[in-house]
């Protein structure tokens, strides 16, 4: 087994096991992170393979539309704004093409078919969400809205920006900043400064087998589906995630879909202070607005990816991947392999982050599910102590 690095409190020592294992087997080659907090506690704290130590920032894509589903569910609790409003009522030129009748509780599932453009977006551009966000919401929906779910992949942070800033003249990244990452101390950006940018590690591309490759050769996105549409692969260039994730100027924006920056600790104290008490402060949610967002509101295949999976309100509802978490369970993974969330049930967080592309990636890491398993026995073998 590899050597990893870190601490982890009594009864959490099956998972420094497990974790040693994960980083000999799948994430050596460019290192890993994990980080658990149960009931307001930094329980697990491991790093391990090359280049990565736990004050390490990392790219971790996708996981910025946890944090923008954070910020809007605190704004929905304060009744700053409504569910079943819909989107143009506060941005007129989002009823463009037929888009009139969508509702943020659609565009938070991932039901409104407003994914991208046709031909695509430069890197330069999609760095601009507000840019991102004109355009989409002057173009056709690629399906009737809200009549079924498919992934907004890098459209969905740059139009549930845009609301907010609509209806409370304030940008995701200020809310985020003022209610979450200052006042608990959290080691994720929304908007990364630049003093902080010698800290941070690249992403490195996906290295797959030749059995690997091959898969991946025999499901290439055609040019103008919607799987080309939403991850921007009709584009000239190609969207590159990799250049994408390591762009200082990506870092500097963060446009709210994929461009957070961060350690797998800063992500489990985000999300810690979801699960439970955290520093004697209640947790950030009522326990009418977790039910709220945690509930599944789109299920079944995905018209962008053709797989199978679910939505709550702009987070991912965790239970239908990994059935041993409780019921309101929310997070949200990154395409390198990344994967955090709170599970209040427990009063319980998860971080795993690493720096490689894994092969599938996002929620397809198949170590998330044991690192997962090891973390919930140890939680409840501590909780019957």
């Amino acid at each position: 087994m590899s050597e990893v690095h870190g601490t982890v409190e009594p009864g959490f020592e099956s998972v420094r096991e497990r974790f040693a294992s994960v980083v000999a087997r799948e994430a050596g080659d460019g290192g890993a992170q994990l980080a658990v907090y149960h009931r307001g506690r930094l329980v697990v704290d491991l790093w391990g393979g090359d280049g990565v130590d736990g004050d390490a920032l990392l790219a971790l894509y996708s996981s910025a539309k946890g944090a923008t589903a954070l910020v809007v569910a605190l704004l929905v609790q304060d009744g700053a704004l409504d569910l079943d409003r819909t989107v143009a009522s506060w941005w007129p030129e989002f009823a463009a093409e037929g888009k009139g009748g969508t509702t943020l509780r659609a565009l938070l599932a991932h039901r409104s078919g407003a994914i991208g453009v046709d031909g695509g977006f430069s890197l330069d551009e999609l760095t601009d969400d507000r840019l991102v966000a004109a355009r989409v919401a002057a173009h056709r929906p690629y399906w009737e809205p809200d009549t079924g779910h498919g992934y907004h992949a890098l459209s969905f942070g740059a139009l549930v920006g845009e609301v907010v800033l609509r209806a409370t003249g304030r940008t995701v990244q200020e809310h985020y900043e003022e209610r979450i990452r200052v006042p608990y101390g959290v080691d994720y950006h929304l908007g990364l400064p630049e003093e902080l940018e010698p800290r941070f590690r690249p992403a490195l591309p996906l290295r797959p087998t030749a059995a690997q490759q091959a898969f991946l050769d025999a499901r290439p996105a055609a040019p103008g589906s919607l799987l080309a549409v939403a991850f921007d692969l009709d584009a000239d260039p190609p969207f590159d995630a990799v250049a994408y994730g390591n762009s200082r100027a990506v870092h500097a924006a963060c446009p709210l879909s994929a461009g957070g920056v961060g350690s797998a600790r800063g992500l489990a104290r985000m999300y810690a202070a979801v699960a439970g008490e955290l520093d004697g402060l209640p947790p950030l949610l009522k326990p009418e607005t977790l039910d709220e967002v945690s509930r599944v509101h789109s299920s079944g295949r995905d018209l962008v990816t053709g797989e199978k999976n679910a939505f709550a309100l702009g987070f991912v509802p965790l239970a239908t991947r990994h059935p041993e978490l409780g019921p309101t369970a929310v997070g949200h993974s990154g395409v390198t392999g990344s994967q955090s969330f709170a599970d209040p049930s427990r009063a319980l967080s998860y971080s795993y982050a690493r720096r490689r592309f894994a092969f599938l990636g996002g929620p397809g890491a198949l170590e998330n599910g044991r690192l997962i398993r090891t973390v919930v026995a140890a939680a409840d073998a501590r909780s019957g102590d």
